[in-house]
């Protein structure tokens, strides 16, 4: 049996994606009836529509899918969680990792919700700085914690592959809401966060 993937997409976008895009190639100086372009249109319509899913989904309602009561005040922190995002100016990829911490007051979450978050804001159109606030203000609006962090560090195409051209530059962003604007909560997750606690091998 030959292998089929099955994908759904909604049928309208792809093909108007797909029209932009075999007029992109051409009017880059490309044949988009060349073989190995025939299908490059339809592949990038059907990836523009898998890295902008965010759009569609909603981080209060995913948060909120898995809150539970539970009477503790200590810090929570989920390090090192991957991102990968389009930069709204250039449209080329940024990627990197995003340290995210709340103090609870009366709820958590599923630590895999605050991962999905991620998610939700990052396959949008975004810039960096706007991606960190808005992780902190779902965090914020869905918990009412009594204080949520979160940093970002980031490489940019944009930067790298055009303009400037600094391919070892990275980007870094923070927020900072209640407990966390106290310069020593604020420490102990700086610490945390760059504190390789689990040894892998």
């Amino acid at each position: 049996m030959a292998y089929k993937k099955i994908e759904h997409y909604d049928e309208e976008v792809t093909n108007g994606l797909m029209k932009n895009y075999r007029d992109t190639i051409r009017l880059i100086g490309e044949n988009p009836d060349r073989e190995g372009l025939l299908k490059t249109p339809e592949r990038i319509a059907k990836a523009m529509q898998y890295a902008t899913q965010g759009y569609q989904q909603d981080a209060g309602a995913i948060l909120n899918s898995a809150k539970f009561h539970e009477d503790v005040s200590e810090m929570i922190v989920v390090k090192n969680i991957e991102l990968y995002s389009m930069c709204e100016h250039h449209m080329l990829p940024f990627f990197g990792k995003a340290h995210i911490a709340y103090i609870p007051n009366g709820w958590i979450t599923g630590l895999s919700k605050i991962a999905r978050v991620v998610d939700v804001f990052s396959k949008r159109l975004q810039v960096q700085e706007r991606l960190t606030t808005q992780i902190l203000d779902a965090i914020k609006d869905s918990l009412d914690p009594l204080g949520v962090a979160v940093v970002i560090e980031a490489e940019h195409l944009c930067m790298m592959m055009r303009g400037v051209q600094k391919q070892n530059s990275v980007t870094t962003t923070s927020a900072f809401f209640g407990e966390f604007e106290k310069q020593t909560t604020r420490n102990e997750f700086i610490s945390l966060i760059k504190a390789d606690l689990i040894r892998r091998n």
